[in-house]
């Protein structure tokens, strides 16, 4: 089963070719191509949702043209296209959902809508097999940080989510703070090496609360109130941000592992999946494992290449889509606010 994935939420272009048995359930990634935005939109600190979508209605056509060249398909190969629908940015995903369905209707292949989210939590299926279910995946990206409960293929409960900031959007507002560009995640991370995470007394946000829910915004408030007391951005010196972001890498990745580790112990789910951009993070990947084992939990990884915006997982998660022979329609739209639990309910 030949599966062609388009991927255009936010700030990344991406195709894939997935080439998936039905019966076994393995498969490989075929082809990929993924063309990022960050220096386009660095210069402003952020997406601007307009230059994205003009970015790829530019690069989306020749990408799909290139895959297909490389693996020497045609269209008539192709037996299903997967495009994420939602959630993103709603200009920007008209670009693959239109491409898409173009496409499919010239070609005379189906075209399925994949929810962007879980295209993430399914990624680790990429590198051989999903692990059993149930199991608990934290998704933990720029704009998104949930606890999902996954019993199956389309059945997905969030029992955790951010009540304000996301991880990400906590990193990036952080790095503001020192000077640092966007995106926040991987500078903070660079500059944080062989810093001291404890001098500064940053806060771990309802990581004492009994529930599994986040909130980064008290954290944030606090790396601005820890440079005020140094006499701002320009009185630190090398060590003082490197220390600082030291700081919040540790704060971050401390309340993501213990909360994730705590779902698991409360939904009896001892296996466990990170995905998402910040899933990337080494010293998150490093603490997850060791208090993971500690507590007897299996944990999940995805590539590194795969925790970020990708067209694998879209099309990964479209074959597991038809293996699992879940219902389909054309009555779809892109929806630029698509909550993971509506899945469950169609």
């Amino acid at each position: 089963m030949i599966i062609l994935g388009i991927e255009t939420s936010c700030d990344e272009t991406a195709v894939a070719i997935f080439d998936g048995d039905s019966v076994t359930g393995k498969g490989a990634i075929i082809a990929e191509q993924i063309a990022s935005q960050i220096e386009t939109h660095a210069k402003f600190g952020g997406v601007v949702p307009e230059v994205a979508s003009r970015e790829h209605l530019v690069a989306l056509p020749p990408m799909v043209d290139a895959v297909l060249k490389h693996t020497s398909l045609a269209w008539s190969d192709i037996d299903h296209i997967a495009v994420t629908a939602g959630p993103g940015l709603m200009g920007a995903l008209l670009v693959g959902t239109s491409y898409a369905r173009a496409a499919g209707m010239v070609n005379d292949v189906p075209v399925m809508p994949i929810h962007h989210m879980e295209g993430h939590l399914l990624a680790p299926g990429l590198e051989g097999a999903l692990p059993a279910f149930p199991f608990i995946t934290l998704l933990v990206s720029g704009g998104h940080t949930l606890l999902v409960h996954v019993k199956a293929i389309g059945q997905y409960e969030v029992i955790g989510q951010t009540l304000d900031d996301a991880a990400g959007e906590c990193f990036d507002k952080s790095a503001r703070l020192l000077g640092l560009p966007y995106p926040g995640g991987p500078e903070i991370a660079q500059l944080g090496v062989g810093g001291d995470g404890k001098r500064f007394k940053l806060p771990r946000p309802m990581l004492n609360r009994d529930n599994l829910n986040f909130s980064f915004s008290g954290l944030k408030t606090a790396v601005m109130y820890a440079v005020k007391g140094i006499g701002g951005l320009s009185n630190m010196d090398a060590c003082d941000r490197q220390d600082m972001a030291a700081g919040v890498e540790s704060a971050i990745c401390e309340v993501l592992v213990k909360k994730s580790i705590r779902a698991c112990v409360q939904m009896d789910a001892p296996r466990l999946v990170i995905a998402g951009g910040v899933a990337a993070n080494n010293s998150l990947r490093l603490l997850l494992q060791q208090l993971a084992d500690d507590a007897g939990i299996e944990v999940f990884l995805p590539q590194p290449k795969h925790c970020t915006d990708n067209a694998a997982m879209i099309a990964y998660a479209g074959f597991q889509h038809i293996r699992s022979a879940l219902p389909a329609s054309d009555d779809w739209d892109a929806r630029p606010r698509w909550a993971l639990a509506d899945l469950a309910k169609t």
